[in-house]
């Protein structure tokens, strides 16, 4: 796995269609923090685990295939939040294993409380590890777990 000098690892995260609604949308579900501030606690924690972290958000489904493409060699690492795509893409769960970079499915909510369609996942079965339940530190436990896992690799 190819590394950036100084060793640090590269972790991109992609959220899907409607977390850009984060903070406002259905907070009694998706709690109050809003996108913007999930990305800056990962970038302070990313530094704390010597990662560089990047950020994308899309709503269509060829827009994150074609995210997830375009990081072939680029990344280490993958936190994928697809949100309701997550139930339903196999295209995205194809893309994920066909560039080979190890992820972490991540999840606000615990889906396996949900509604009996979102508790199946197609993403899972090739992600490193799904993250779901914990709010907005879903995120910063998938981080933190992957950039260990992706370290001791080395």
């Amino acid at each position: 796995m190819a590394r950036r000098s100084g060793g640090r690892v590269r972790i991109a995260v992609i959220n899907g269609p409607n977390l850009n609604l984060l903070g406002t949308r259905e907070p009694e579900l998706y709690g109050s923090v809003t996108l913007q501030q999930i990305e800056k606690n990962l970038l302070s924690l990313g530094k704390e685990l010597g990662a560089d972290v990047t950020f994308s958000q899309h709503s269509g489904e060829g827009e994150i295939v074609d995210a997830i493409h375009a990081l072939a060699g680029k990344a280490d690492g993958i936190l994928m939040n697809a949100g309701a795509y997550s139930h339903t893409s196999l295209a995205i769960r194809d893309a994920l294993a066909g560039v080979s970079i190890p992820f972490v499915e991540v999840h606000l909510t615990n889906i396996y409380a949900r509604e009996p369609e979102r508790r199946k996942s197609a993403l899972a079965e090739a992600a490193t590890a799904v993250v779901c339940g914990f709010g907005a530190d879903s995120y910063d436990l998938a981080l933190r777990g992957l950039a260990s896992k992706l370290s001791r690799n080395d």
